[in-house]
Parts: C-alpha cells; structure tokens; sequence
C-alpha cells in the first residue's frame, strides 16, 4: 500500500474507491465539514457560485468500517453523538423529556439538514473527498475537546437542572401470590370437589393432620403459581398422567419393592402417599343389641373436630343390632360415595367393617377373617373375638374386636379369653407374612405389621361407686390418672400378664359404662353399678413409633345403649411392598355402596323440602 492516500485512491478501480468514500462519510463527526466551502464553490457553476443549493437525494446505507478509517473509531463517533445529543437537550432550561426527544429535534434541526446535504453533496464529488487525510483526524480531537469543554461547561451551569427519571421513586409494590388474569381464572375454572388442592400451598409450611393426594409432590413443586395448578387440574384432573411407554414397560405381577412397576412398590406408594403414613379411624361401640340406631351417626364417625376425614374406617360393634345389613347400610349412608365398603364379617353379634376411600382400594390384599368363642355352652355367641386381616401396599393390618367375660370380680377369666383368642386365632391364611422371622405360632399378634384390638373388654374401676363420683368430681382438665390407678386393665397390663406389647393412647374422657338410656346420668337402678372404662382401643406395631395415635375419646351424643362410643383416630407408617400377593382387584360391596348413596339424595331431597316450607310465610285471614 503506498504511503499517500490520494495516489492509492486514484489508482484502485471506481468500486473500491466508492467504499473507501463510505468508509470516510462514516468515520466523519457530524459537525466536520467534508470540502471546503471555496473548493465547493469554484466546482458549482457560475450562477450558483455565491450560494449553496441543496441536494435532497436518499441517504444510503451504512458501510462497514474499512481498514481506510483507522482515525476515527467507532466508539468515538458514537460517543460523539452522545455529547451533541445531551448539549442540544439541556440546552432548554425548561426541558424535562427524555433522550427521545433531544433526538428528534436533533434530527430536524437546520443545522443537521445542512450536514446531511453537505455530505450528500460531496459524496457525489469523488475523489476531492478523500484529500487532506492526514490532517483531518487532528481537526476531529481538536473538536472532540471543545465539545467535551461544552458539556462541562453546561453540566456545571445547569446543576439544578433534573431530568425526568426512568425508574419509579418509590418500591414497586408486592406481588400477589396467584399472578393469573380474569381471563385464565375463567379458562381453568374447576369443580368445587377439587378446591382442596390449594390448601397444599398453606399446609407446606405447617403440620397438618391429614392428607393424601395422587399428584400431592407435583403441586408442591409448583409453588403458588395457581393458574398452573388449576390447569393441570382441568385437564388431568386428580391423577398424574401415563406415558405410553410407562404402559407397555409396567408389569405388576413382575413388580418388586423398589421397582419402578411395582404396583404396591415404592414409586406408587410415595405418588399417593407423600409421607408414607395412612388414616386409620377406629370405632369400637357395645350397642346393647338395640334394634333402634341412632338418627344420625355424623358426629360418630365424622366429627366436626377433625380437619380431614381419614382413609380406613374400621367398625367393631358388641352386642349389635339384630338387622346387620341395616347397620352397615347406615353406616354407607353416612360416609357418603366417597367410601366403599372393603369388607365385613359377623360372629353371633359381634360386627366388624371396613371402609375404605375407593380410589385406594386397588392397593389391597384379599380381606381373611377368623373367629374364636370364648363362651361354648352358650348358643348364642356374645362373648368371643372377631379378626379381620389384610396387607395395604406392603404393610400387614390385624383389626379384632372382642368381647371379654363380664363382672367385676371375674378378672382372671378374662385373662383367659385374651390368651384364648391369640393362640386360636388363625390369621393369616394365603396372605404372605411381611416378617416371619419376628412371628409367632402362639400369638396372632406377633405376625402382622400392625394390629389394633378393640371392643368391649369389661375390665372395671376396683373401687366403691362413692368414691369413683367423688374422684370424678374432683378431676380437672381432662387429666383421668385419678381413676385410672382403680383401672383393672392398666394394672394387668403393667404387670404383663395381658395385652402384651400393646399400647394405649392417654385417656382423657371420663368412663364410658354404665348409663342409663338416653341420658348422661350413670346407672340410677338398683344394682348401682360402678362407673368404667369397659371399652378400649389398644395397638400394638412391630417398629417403634409407627402408629400415633391423633385423638382418643368417647362419643357422647350417641346415647342409645348403656356403652358411649369410644373412637381413636391414628397415622400409621406405610412400607413398599411386592406383588406376590393376592390383590383384593377392586372388589366392594356394590348394591350396599348404590343404597347408601340412594338414601343420601333421599334425606337431601326431604331437607330441602323442609327448607322450603320453612321460609313459605303464612297467609293470616280475617274472618
């Protein structure tokens, strides 16, 4: 390359020296003029010689810098501009727009139009345009320099100046929790049956009694963004969705613990329950074999006390009513569709059901029973015990109610009874022992995960019935250890000679035999009998700590026998299981579920005809 950029220019062809003059239009300042004027002068014609004449023709593109415009950069144009622009807005005192503005009017200003034309002019010049190369690139410093001087200068006069701020002065304000729009709330509006699923948002951070959803980890992985959760909600509903090749792979036959097909391994079993613990409700109620029931067993199995409903409700009943499918008919009819009955067994007139919330019924065993009678003389079986068994996922669950010899003095004969129905007991049949290494053959309840024993086991408080009401008098706050050193029970079960390995959650309700019918007054008859605690709920697991017990008490508003219902409502661990086991498939007590739910819409209908004659006013004549 030679050292002159004139002969350079002259001598390279007509396409390269057009965009070396590009490359010098671009690099030029604003204010730097191309030619001088007397040069511009002598080139016009004669006419126009004195005066400028504009040329208005389109401003082409842009060019790439070239290796010709090494004097001024890129950056310094750009910031060149910068400082014109910023001196041309505070210039006005009074201006308080933004950079747009200053723009604009820089853009039609006379002085910018008059650098336009002149670079358009001399662009079609030629060759002129890129004499004086060298000196050119001190003229632009020198007048950088001044311009920066200006803008010092009008920085320290106009201090008191300010202009408009582009950010709020104040903190913006906070976030709602649920960003959705009206239009979105409108689009994932959902039924009024799954509402409960926002309240996994508030529980996260709380404890919380119970709850057990399909898609529970999903929705508190997505944090409070409520148009998400409705959305999934609206389209898959309550269960998670399936892939297709989760179908063709999953096996359940071929299913172990850990494995992904399993259906009662671990992955099923942590979709349904996060924390690994189910709902146990557990009613144990002597009914005096009373052919009447109770109008209403709401506050016996649904108490307004309780947040949540559990999963498994298990009824032992002493003494039940003669009809039994009218009881388990009622007690369908009070537990509403959202329970099927799993499975019930009679022994004379012991009874004992299971409920079970009916999307978890797919995770059970077959359903055994065994019986045993305590009392063979007698034709009719009133003392005795009643077992049913069944595997959910891979727990084990015993459930026996009983019915111990009575008396007050008799305490070695119930003793008897209890040794006779865990040897005689013969659970399990054909459902595998999660543990048989920890089993025994003389003990039923040595072979399950769980058990729990319930019932009428008419151990009574050894004190005169004048004392018993003066303790009760005396007891405050619920705290009953007053009456309970009288307790046969607890005393033989701290000596061990019964209920061994059981527990049993503090009482803090007062006894619960013997009252006189439909009322809260105990025995007035003439027999006067003593004020106990006949019926119990005891517990016995293989792991420490698996099964807490939330609520222990005695129903008082059911008042149709001489026994008030004892309830106990509990959590119990859960563990993966395999699928080696003969699976309950589903199976419930159809036309007992149809007829529960026949009567409910019966006693809707009547109630809502009450309500409106009711509110019908009465039209007053005069005669």
């Amino acid at each position: 390359m030679a050292e002159n950029g004139e002969d350079c220019t002259l001598n390279c062809p007509s396409e390269t020296r057009d965009k070396g003059a590009y490359d010098d239009i671009e690099s030029r300042s604003p204010k730097t003029p191309l030619v001088d004027i007397k040069s511009n002068r002598k080139n016009n014609d004669a006419g126009q010689a004195d005066r400028e004449i504009p040329v208005y023709l389109p401003q082409p593109p842009s060019p790439r810098l070239s290796k010709f415009s090494k004097s001024v950069s890129a950056e310094e144009t750009v910031r060149t501009r910068r400082l014109r622009n910023s001196q041309e807005s505070l210039s006005d005192r009074a201006e308080t727009g933004s950079s747009t503005d200053s723009l604009r009017e820089d853009r039609l200003s006379p002085r910018n139009e008059q650098d336009s034309n002149t670079k358009l002019t001399n662009f079609t010049i030629g060759s002129p345009v890129l004499q004086d190369r060298k000196s050119r690139p001190a003229k632009h410093e020198k007048r950088s320099q001044s311009q920066q001087s200006v803008w010092e200068d009008h920085r320290g006069r106009s201090a008191k100046i300010r202009l408009s701020p582009l950010r709020p002065t104040g903190p913006l304000p906070a976030l709602d929790k649920t960003f959705a729009s009206a239009a979105l709330k409108a689009v994932n509006r959902i039924d009024r049956d799954c509402l409960d699923y926002g309240m996994l948002v508030k529980e996260k951070g709380g404890k919380r009694l119970h709850r057990n959803l399909s898609d529970s980890r999903l929705l508190e992985n997505m944090g409070s963004d409520s148009v998400s959760v409705s959305s999934m909600k609206s389209v898959y509903s309550v269960l998670s969705p399936i892939r297709p090749q989760d179908v063709r792979n999953r096996s359940f036959l071929e299913g172990s613990m850990l494995g992904s097909g399993a259906l009662l391994g671990a992955e099923e079993l942590d979709r349904h329950f996060p924390d690994r613990r189910v709902g146990v409700y557990v009613v144990t109620w002597n009914m005096q074999g009373e052919k009447f029931l109770p109008a209403n067993l709401n506050d016996l199995l649904l108490p307004t006390d309780s947040e949540f409903a559990q999963d498994i409700y298990v009824i032992g009943v002493q003494e039940g009513c003669p009809d039994r499918r009218e009881w388990e008919t009622c007690l369908q009819e009070t537990l509403g569709p959202h329970y099927v009955m799993l499975y019930t067994a009679s022994h004379g007139v012991l009874y004992l059901t299971v409920f079970i919330r009916r999307d978890l019924m797919w995770f059970c065993s077959e359903v055994e029973h065994a019986t045993v009678t305590t009392r063979i003389i007698s034709q009719i079986k009133t003392k005795g015990a009643l077992g049913v068994t069944f595997t959910f996922f891979g727990t084990s669950f015993l459930f026996i109610t009983s019915h111990f010899t009575s008396g007050d003095a008799k305490v070695y004969e119930r003793i008897l009874d209890y040794n006779k129905i865990i040897e005689a007991l013969a659970l399990p049949k054909s459902i595998p022992d999660t543990n048989p290494y920890r089993s025994s053959s003389s003990d039923v309840t040595t072979r399950f995960d769980q058990v729990f024993w319930f019932g009428d086991f008419n151990f009574r408080l050894s004190k005169e019935r004048a004392d018993i009401e003066t303790i009760m008098k005396r007891t405050m706050g619920g705290d009953m250890s007053p009456l309970l050193e009288h307790d046969q029970l607890t005393k033989q079960m701290k000596d061990g000679s019964i209920f061994k390995g059981f527990q049993e959650a503090p009482v803090h309700f007062f006894p619960t035999y013997k009252f006189d019918i439909g009322c809260d007054d105990y025995d007035t008859t003439s027999k006067q009998r003593t004020p106990s605690y006949t019926d119990r709920v005891l517990f016995r697991s293989r792991q420490a700590n698996d099964i807490r017990v939330l609520k222990y008490d005695s129903c008082s508003s059911i008042k149709t026998s001489d026994h008030r219902p004892v309830i106990a409502v509990c959590q119990v661990k859960l563990r993966p299981g395999r699928d080696n086991i003969p699976l309950c498939g589903g199976m419930f007590d159809r036309s007992l579920y149809l007829e529960g739910i026949k009567r409910r819409m019966t006693a809707r209908e009547l109630k809502r005809r009450e309500a409106i004659s009711s509110q019908n006013s009465t039209i007053c004549t005069i005669s």
